[in-house]
């Protein structure tokens, strides 16, 4: 593969994963999270922005290099999985901020855990390190399936 064409990939994953963290954006947390009561371990406000920001660009370095690894003939097989969790990951900030469905926003959470593990294994077929760049966003995910849980059982 050209220099060219594997920077055009990355570019393309980065602005997928910049569509996803998007959805974070259109729907920031506002008033009624403020007013909701947190759970011990609760990061501040500024932690969140900084740790997506980290993970999102980890997760396209992830799929570019699973992309660039896996053969012609099972890249869809690799990486539908990765898609897929970007969508879930896009709906939660929506049904959680947006909607105020906190129980709908933890199933979603445990879905995109599912997904990301099922990422992993599929990446780590083709690439152990696109593998290992996901482990931070797989631990960071179930520490926000904690908060959610837990803002959900203070205020539901």
């Amino acid at each position: 593969m050209t220099p060219t064409r594997s920077l055009m990939i990355l570019l393309g994953w980065l602005a997928l994963v910049t569509l996803t963290a998007m959805s974070g954006i259109a729907t920031p947390p506002g008033d009624w999270y403020a007013g909701l009561v947190k759970p011990p371990l609760t990061p501040p406000d500024l932690a969140f922005p900084i740790a997506w920001g980290t993970l999102y660009l980890l997760m396209a370095i992830a799929a570019w290099r699973a992309t660039l690894a896996a053969p012609a003939a099972s890249r869809w097989y690799t990486l539908w999985p990765f898609v897929a969790q970007l969508a879930v990951n896009a709906l939660w900030s929506i049904l959680f901020f947006g909607l105020h469905w906190m129980l709908v926003a933890l199933v979603d959470l445990l879905l995109l855990w599912g997904l990301i593990v099922l990422t992993l294994r599929r990446f780590a077929r083709v690439s152990p390190l696109a593998a290992w760049l996901l482990v931070p966003y797989l631990a960071w995910v179930s520490f926000a399936a904690y908060l959610n849980a837990a803002v959900w059982w203070l205020n539901g």
